[in-house]
């Protein structure tokens, strides 16, 4: 039989109902209580029984992440470091996979498995604003991802055109004219590709440099493949930059294969930078300078959880939330130099 709260309270001296303050961590126990109390729990291997303290409270003690791909590692990274953040809350994570997906995105979005969940974390890629404004579900939705919303959720993003500018101009500084971009895609002005190319534009317009637009090359994806791709096509058609700046850290990684297979060396022929700073823009040949969220993922995953728990903590609703996560140039090889 299980060790209650009753055993703890017994071998404490105190009441059950102390415990219990423990045991959830309400704050007005005085320290000396809280680690009598602690010193019970660990001495007689106490674990609180989280599915009733849910079922209590009205919940399934399940919360969901939706994401569009479980083979982009920024995506993997994330989710891992919001089933630990999760965790600190005694909240177990449901993963599921949208693809990019519109449809799937509105059937996550609209309550799909709404019976399972007590709320969602959303990393959309083609839903709109009105779709969301649409939504009649009531479970706690926070939005993930850089694109621009107007709705009634709270939102976590990095600002993708100072960001951006940031990336540009680190190139700039270092002497480069003929700056591509790696990434655009057809759609919404509102989307993380539009918001960086956007940014683009205005460094090199603030540097006084007329942004080429024969060097920005569309991709129908955002992988390896499609840097690759992009790469090759760029130097096939005679438009040889001296400097990239890729939509993601994969879309870099695929452009510098295309760029060693061509026989141009990095950073001296061209130089490239990133966007996420995934553990793998660290190991290939070449380093990779990218962009990085300030001070890490686990910030981004830490605030999405917070707001999520907050909101089904049944406290009074504020306005949505869009806080910007901070971020990072994180200069490494693929530019020339390299710094902590």
């Amino acid at each position: 039989m299980g060790v209650s709260l009753k055993d703890v309270a017994q071998r404490a001296g105190v009441s059950i109902k102390t415990v219990s303050n423990v045991v959830n961590n309400y704050q007005h126990v005085t320290p000396k209580m809280r680690a009598k109390v602690q010193q019970a729990i660990d001495e007689l291997g106490y674990r609180p029984n989280l599915t009733a303290r849910h079922l209590r409270k009205g919940r399934t003690g399940i919360i969901a992440l939706a994401v569009p791909e479980f083979g982009n590692p920024y995506f993997a990274e994330l989710a891992g470091a919001v089933v630990d953040a999760a965790a600190r809350h005694d909240y177990t994570v449901l993963v599921d996979h949208t693809a990019g997906l519109r449809e799937k995105e509105l059937l996550v979005s609209q309550g799909f498995r709404s019976h399972v969940i007590d709320g969602l974390i959303l990393s959309p890629i083609h839903l709109e604003t009105e779709d969301l404004m649409a939504r009649t579900e009531t479970a706690p939705l926070v939005l993930l991802g850089e694109r621009e919303y107007e709705a009634p959720y709270d939102h976590i993003a990095i600002d993708n055109v100072a960001a951006s500018r940031d990336a540009v101009r680190h190139l700039i500084e270092r002497g480069h004219r003929r700056i591509a971009f790696l990434g655009s895609r057809t759609g919404r002005e509102r989307q993380p590709a539009h918001l960086r190319l956007r940014g683009w534009r205005e460094e090199l317009a603030a540097a006084g440099i007329e942004p080429d637009e024969s060097l920005v090359v569309v991709t129908d994806g955002y992988g390896r493949v499609d840097g690759a791709t992009a790469m090759a096509a760029l130097l096939d058609r005679g438009e040889r930059p001296d400097a990239v700046f890729a939509y993601n850290d994969l879309i870099a990684i695929g452009a510098m294969r295309t760029l060693g297979s061509r026989g141009l060396r990095i950073p001296e022929d061209v130089a490239v930078v990133g966007f996420d700073n995934i553990e793998e823009s660290l190991y290939g040949a070449t380093t990779l300078t990218t962009i990085a969220p300030d001070p890490d993922k686990e910030a981004i995953a830490r605030l999405a959880v917070d707001s999520l728990v907050e909101r089904l903590s049944g406290g009074p609703v504020s306005e949505p939330r869009r806080p910007r996560p901070g971020y990072r140039l994180v200069v490494r090889e693929s530019t020339g130099s390299e710094r902590p």
